[in-house]
């Protein structure tokens, strides 16, 4: 009985539980000390399993990312689930740490969310057009924390509105008359 009443308090408190009870995982990555322990402390807060690295590079090693070298079972034994990256870093700055992960077979499917105190248009288009789920200002809001849960859930991209997308040819009929179908919002036949 105590069970049920945990798992209950998890749920109303916006627990990260999923249905195999793992908790999201969640890779920081900020420079800023203070900024990695006050995230830390709002993602545990909300029952997300939180792995902090202060560096781009870092978390490249987590991800088992060394230099182009794979190194599954790091990233395996880690499971990260998402990836939330401060994005004015030294070295390897958060858009770096973006395209390093998107363009890694191994990794790529890991959700990306940038995040930073400084609002600049061209900065947050060029994330979102390289990849990234989000780009969240500083400081982290409890409103946030359910689109990181929302990122993770995903499997596959979600097209954006308005955007085309083909149909297999077998929904096509082989006829060459006009036949009628109904219409799903944002499909086009190519």
């Amino acid at each position: 009985m105590e069970e049920e009443e945990k798992q209950q308090q998890e749920h109303e408190q916006g627990g990260a539980c999923e249905s195999n009870s793992n908790p999201i995982h969640v890779l920081a990555v900020d420079d800023c000390f203070f900024d990695r322990k006050i995230v830390g402390k709002i993602l545990e807060k909300a029952s997300f399993k939180v792995t902090s690295v202060e560096s781009g590079k870092k978390a490249l090693e987590v991800l088992g990312l060394n230099q182009d070298k794979v190194e599954k079972s790091t990233y395996n034994d880690q499971k990260i689930n998402i990836i939330l990256t401060d994005y004015c870093m030294p070295e390897m700055n958060g858009y770096d740490l973006l395209m390093a992960v998107k363009e890694n077979s191994n990794v790529k499917s890991i959700p990306v969310v940038i995040i930073s105190s400084e609002y600049d248009p061209q900065r947050i288009s060029r994330c979102l057009a390289s990849g990234a789920e989000a780009f969240l200002r500083k400081p982290l809001q409890q409103k946030d924390l359910q689109k990181l849960r929302s990122y993770v859930r995903h499997s596959a991209p979600v097209p954006k509105t308005g955007t085309k997308r083909k149909v297999t040819l077998d929904l096509i009929p082989e006829t060459g008359t006009a036949e009628t179908r109904p219409r799903i919002a944002g499909v086009a036949v190519a």
